[in-house]
């Protein structure tokens, strides 16, 4: 399972959205867009969004900690 989360350390959604994951035992790989323009600009590709979080689990994007559909996603793999 590939999981990407987009985030910044001041966002408390984006320490939620990474607890919530580290609780699962989900790895991911954390990427902070206050300090990657180019991530931030590949974010925004992906989800057409300027706001965080936003995760990328194989391939598909949530936005905003969304436990419901990060659920979803992890069972579905």
């Amino acid at each position: 399972m590939a999981v990407k989360v987009y985030s910044t350390p001041t966002c408390p959604y984006c320490v939620m959205a990474k607890k919530y994951l580290d609780s699962k035992g989900i790895p991911y790989e954390d990427i902070d867009v206050s300090r990657d323009r180019e991530a931030a600009m590949e974010m925004i590709r992906k989800s057409g969004q300027r706001g965080v979080p936003v995760l990328d689990i194989n391939g598909s994007i949530v936005v905003g900690f969304n436990q419901a559909e990060i659920d979803r996603l992890i069972a579905s793999t």
